[in-house]
């Protein structure tokens, strides 16, 4: 199943106690950056691709350096993604080929309603937070200013698209016991028997 929710819903907090339930936990993000790690094929072909000037002096991805040449060029953009997504598929279908029968796969996508996966997923859950919860969330846990903050919010899908395409709704505007009590009732459901 997916699991998505907006910048500062606190997602990942979801995503790392559905994992803690059992479920095995695909985070799309943190795969883009292994397959680009140092010492990876993916990291050669990127720095093959865009130049050394991508790369720090340790010889990891400069991904701000690389974002501001890929972000402003749609063709580079596609080159990029041509040398991470079949990587990141790939590394998706080892993790997919290890679950065991009857194992509870969560599918951590934070763009999944911007990409408009939702039909390729059997379920998705969505960690839905109000945009003043958020923005102090980012301001608190992240030191973003409000400013900063309220554009990354305005980047992404509106929680209404969000909620658009939801099978399960974690309202996470409370504290950690009421997120606990909502997880468990949606593994309980995922989980029957």
């Amino acid at each position: 199943m997916g699991l998505t929710g907006g910048i500062g819903s606190g997602k990942s907090e979801v995503s790392r106690r559905l994992g803690d339930r059992g479920a095995i936990v695909i985070d799309a993000d943190k795969i883009a950056r292994e397959v680009v790690e140092p010492g990876t094929e993916g990291l050669a072909e990127v720095a093959a691709a865009f130049g050394d000037g991508v790369l720090r002096a340790d010889g990891s991805l400069d991904r701000e350096k690389l974002g501001s040449i890929v972000f402003a060029d749609p063709e580079k953009l596609a080159v990029l993604n041509g040398i991470v997504h079949p990587r990141v598929g790939a590394r998706v279908q080892e993790l997919l080929d290890d679950v065991p029968a009857g194992g509870v796969v969560v599918y951590d996508v934070p763009l999944l309603a911007e990409n408009k996966l939702a039909p390729t997923f059997d379920l998705v859950i969505v960690v839905d937070t109000a945009d003043e919860v958020r923005i102090r969330r980012l301001a608190e846990n992240r030191g973003m200013s409000e400013a900063d903050a309220q554009a990354r919010i305005a980047a992404q899908a509106t929680r209404e698209e969000r909620l658009a395409v939801a099978d399960f709704v974690i309202d996470n505007n409370g504290g950690l016991a009421e997120l606990d009590r909502q997880i468990d009732e949606v593994w309980a459901r995922l989980t029957p028997g």
